[in-house]
């Protein structure tokens, strides 16, 4: 079993930076591509962000492209959403996930772990 535990939303105005964590247990964390998604009120849960197991390989959508950096510390069991220059579209719950295949996937149903959600609301 694995569990997930998002940390670090909060309020904050356009412009500004936010860092979120994820904290992995339950697994060998490096095996797995680990992934941040979010979802805003009323809409379907959208893929941010998605990192490889070793780290070296990142994929942003292109929304975020340039203001998101996925990142990971394997000895920490640990991922992260850096978030700069948010926009008020940036307000969502914020959900880390994890494969278990380990293919690099955008789409929530390929995920198989997930976190409980941290709100990010940014005001404009």
């Amino acid at each position: 079993q694995v569990q997930l535990v998002e940390s670090g939303g909060g309020l904050v105005q356009a412009g500004g930076s936010l860092m979120l964590s994820c904290a992995a247990s339950g697994r060998t964390f490096s095996n797995y591509v680990m992934g941040w998604f979010r979802q805003a009120p009323g809409k379907e849960r959208e893929f941010v962000a998605r990192i490889s197991g070793s780290g070296g390989v990142t994929y942003y959508a292109n929304s975020v492209k340039g203001r998101f950096t996925i990142s990971r510390d394997n000895a920490k069991n640990t991922v992260y959403l850096q978030m700069n220059s948010l926009k008020p579209e940036d307000t969502a719950v914020y959900y880390c996930a994890l494969d278990v295949t380990g293919i690099s996937r955008v789409a929530p149903s390929d995920y198989d772990y997930w976190g409980q959600g941290t709100q990010v609301t940014v005001s404009s």
